[in-house]
């Protein structure tokens, strides 16, 4: 396993980069899953824009607000120099635990002052510089010219909701020590509660940048699946503990062209040090497989429908998906020592939600046709 992009890339090519040393292979996956959702996302706001689903839109030009752009800028400079010249600095002290750096206090007071003022005075050059603007002049923003900010949303408001499910799972932890939540931020992320934060957050903005709420859904469904198939590529890199229970099974005859690591795997050198006495069925590997495949059917049959109704079948694959890979995963039992867990019920909550959408979206489109 490879806890960082470095130990990957040294030992797959040979080539020692110690500057990936800070890149945790989870979060690298993770930003790839970003892109890579972005990317299609954008892709089917440009056809659903060309098709006249939905439209661009035209407003008005605003002078910015110089106070804000110049102390924006000063503290984006003072953060970059007060940490990561820093880090660049002493970068063998703090290269084992990044994360841990970037939440304290410790950092170069200096070179963050020297940015923050660097970052001010090349804000005011480039406002000089710029083309007066006329108050109340129109430009056009075509909803793909979103896609920034939507993924800005979706990443912060994904954040909050798989930080918030995740601790209502374990909520026996939190109880016993509060101070989890700030302790180590970044671990305890529970994929459904991202989905729901951040679907909530995308179509909160999308709503109100006037793109109708189906068609969002519709594009947003087939880069979900994308994103999490792609983001368990970095659970099972990693090694971060989300793997499958104890496998002692004998690999099947039938199963011989397939790697022994693919069928039950210790995950050695994982990201948390562990060691486990017995083999663990794959999990995540094989979560990305079948993300992958349902990423290719909806992407296939993308065109087929009337608005909501692609979403619908993603929620019935995606909620499929998840609950079958629930029953060799590792989780803990939930409502009171009932063998049924958190994931399991949201699971079953997304397949029938999604046979419900379908139903509900044919029948609002046949109203309208008659």
């Amino acid at each position: 396993m490879y806890p960082t992009l470095y130990d990957a890339i040294l030992d797959i090519f040979g080539i020692s980069i110690p500057a990936f040393k800070i890149v945790m292979m989870f979060g690298f996956w993770v930003a790839v899953a970003f892109l890579a959702a972005n990317w299609v996302m954008t892709l089917e706001l440009k056809r659903y824009e060309k098709e006249g689903k939905i439209h661009a839109s035209q407003l008005p030009r605003v002078a910015p607000n110089l106070i804000v752009e110049y102390i924006s800028n000063g503290v984006i400079g003072f953060i970059f120099g007060f940490k990561m010249v820093y880090l660049a600095l002493n970068f063998s002290k703090h290269a084992g635990n990044p994360q841990g750096f970037l939440l304290s206090g410790e950092g170069s007071w200096l070179f963050g002052i020297l940015l923050a003022i660097a970052f001010i005075a090349y804000k005011f050059y480039e406002l000089k510089n710029e083309k007066p603007i006329e108050e109340g002049e129109m430009y056009t923003v075509h909803p793909y010219m979103l896609m920034g900010n939507l993924t800005l949303v979706a990443a912060i408001s994904g954040f909050a909701g798989a930080k918030l499910f995740h601790h209502l799972e374990y909520f026996s932890q939190l109880v016993d020590d509060p101070m989890i939540l700030f302790r180590d931020p970044f671990s305890g992320l529970t994929y459904f509660g991202g989905l729901i934060g951040g679907g909530i957050g995308v179509l909160w903005y999308a709503g109100k940048k006037g793109i109708n709420w189906k068609s969002m859904l519709d594009v947003g469904g087939p880069a979900v699946i994308l994103g999490y198939g792609i983001g368990r590529m970095g659970c099972h890199m990693s090694g971060d503990g989300d793997w499958g229970v104890v496998n002692l099974a004998p690999k099947p005859g039938w199963l011989n062209w397939l790697p022994d690591w693919a069928w039950s795997y210790s995950y050695p050198n994982n990201v948390h040090g562990l060691i486990l006495e017995n083999p663990v069925w794959p999990t995540p590997l094989y979560e990305v497989i079948m993300a992958l495949i349902i990423f290719g059917i909806l992407w296939s049959i993308r065109k087929k429908f009337v608005p909501g109704v692609l979403f619908g079948i993603y929620f019935i694959f995606a909620g499929m998906e998840r609950f079958l890979i629930e029953k060799i995963r590792v989780n803990p039992d939930q409502f009171d020592g009932v063998a049924f867990t958190q994931a399991e019920l949201i699971s079953m909550t997304m397949i029938i939600a999604g046979i419900a959408g379908i139903i509900y979206f044919n029948k609002i489109a046949k109203n309208k046709s008659n």
